[in-house]
């Protein structure tokens, strides 16, 4: 049984990520958690001193707050497929964003993440600190990101950007070969360099330990030359049939030099491409 965290802010861009987590998870049993996350004290008290009471929390957040959620639910119910392997429960929360993610994910033993961007501009947020580029850079818990214009495709081909600096150990790793394997895909391993030079011996070392780790199932190593990262993945997804883009957080200089660039917009992938970050749990 896996537990899925499905934050909202009840657009159209977080129900899309709603709907691909659903389907993503079509076999699988699941319990998705709902969670709505408002600031009281930015929203109701504009900065003042002044307490908010049981009765305004009751009157102004927490009856329209579920009234909200249980919308979502019914539109689950109307607008996708059943599924007997399914449950879904509701929470919401006043708290600050990230500490409230940080919560559930612990209490409710937290499997993934999934959470909407809004393409090329939801990504050019992130650069700026938005909800979902603090949970990917904050939270120690695996995240899908699901851009606005994405739609969920059967899973043939996941691309994982690496360059053999870091050492992944099993359980980092271990969720992607699961999606692999229960999906029969291919996993392509793109390595991406500035300039065209070898691999030194770590590299070499931890390109053999993927190569190992991921023998059970189709995968292929690709290299590329090119100035800047993003146009080199662009130019892979292009060519390809990837339908995910996987990453590891802890390599965060080249994590973010392919997630967070300034120039996003200019990338198609990021419009329509899921991108998995896998994190080192505690």
């Amino acid at each position: 049984m896996k537990n899925i965290l499905l934050p909202t802010d009840f657009s159209e861009n977080s129900w899309n990520a709603i709907k691909y987590a659903i389907n993503f998870f079509e076999k699988d049993t699941c319990h998705f958690y709902l969670l709505h996350v408002n600031r009281v004290g930015e929203n109701y008290m504009n900065g003042s001193p002044y307490i908010v009471s049981e009765e305004v929390l009751e009157d102004v957040y927490v009856k329209p707050t579920k009234q909200k959620l249980h919308s979502i639910l019914k539109r689950i119910v109307t607008e996708l497929p059943a599924n007997t392997n399914h449950k879904f429960h509701t929470l919401f929360d006043y708290n600050f964003f990230i500490d409230s993610i940080r919560k559930h994910v612990e209490e409710k033993n937290i499997d993934l993440i999934v959470m909407g961007t809004k393409g090329s501009d939801g990504l050019r947020k992130i650069v700026m600190g938005s909800n979902t580029g603090d949970v990917i850079k904050k939270v120690k818990c695996n995240v899908l990101t699901v851009p606005e214009k994405a739609t969920f495709n059967t899973i043939k081909e996941i691309a994982f950007p690496s360059d053999f600096s870091l050492t992944y150990n099993i359980q980092i790793l271990q969720p992607l070969l699961d999606i692999l394997e229960h999906n029969k895909a291919s996993l392509r391993v793109l390595h991406i360099s500035k300039n065209k030079t070898d691999l030194n011996a770590e590299q070499l070392k931890n390109r053999e330990l993927l190569e190992d780790y991921f023998t059970s199932i189709e995968s292929s190593f690709h290299y590329l030359t090119n100035r800047k990262l993003e146009d080199a993945v662009q130019c892979f997804i292009d060519s390809r049939e990837i339908n995910m883009i996987c990453m590891v957080a802890k390599n965060l200089n080249y994590f973010q030099q392919i997630l967070f660039h300034s120039q996003i917009e200019e990338l198609s992938y990021h419009l329509k491409i899921p991108f998995l970050v896998l994190h080192e749990t505690p």
